[in-house]
């Protein structure tokens, strides 16, 4: 898979807002199951290892099997690369901003 098709999965991945909680929690609680994950969420077992599944592919999370337990844990070093992509977008359209902004105060000067 090339890296653009990698970090395509890795923003459709991302793009989902059950997606981004699982990522969080993982984040801040550590290794869990889908079942541990799916407590308190108004969604189904099924739809929370349906997501599991989508952030796995994009290689956001990886899974352990313990006996009958899958646990699942974050992949920070995948972020990194979407992290990057972002900053230098947002690095261009600070300096076309900023040259807007010269170019509106040189005209608001010259009136």
């Amino acid at each position: 898979m090339s890296s653009d098709e990698q970090q395509q999965r890795i923003f459709v991945a991302l793009a989902d807002p059950t997606r981004r909680m699982l990522i969080e929690r993982l984040s801040a609680e550590g290794d869990k199951t889908s079942t541990e994950l799916a407590k308190d969420l108004p969604i189904t077992r099924q739809g929370v290892s349906k997501h599991l599944r989508i952030l796995a592919e994009a290689n956001l999370v990886s899974v352990r099997q313990d006996g009958r337990d899958r646990y699942y844990s974050l992949q920070p070093q995948q972020l990194t690369e979407a992290i990057s992509w972002v900053d230098r977008v947002r690095a261009q359209w600070e300096r076309r901003l900023s040259a807007l902004a010269d170019f509106l105060n040189q005209s608001a000067e010259k009136e």
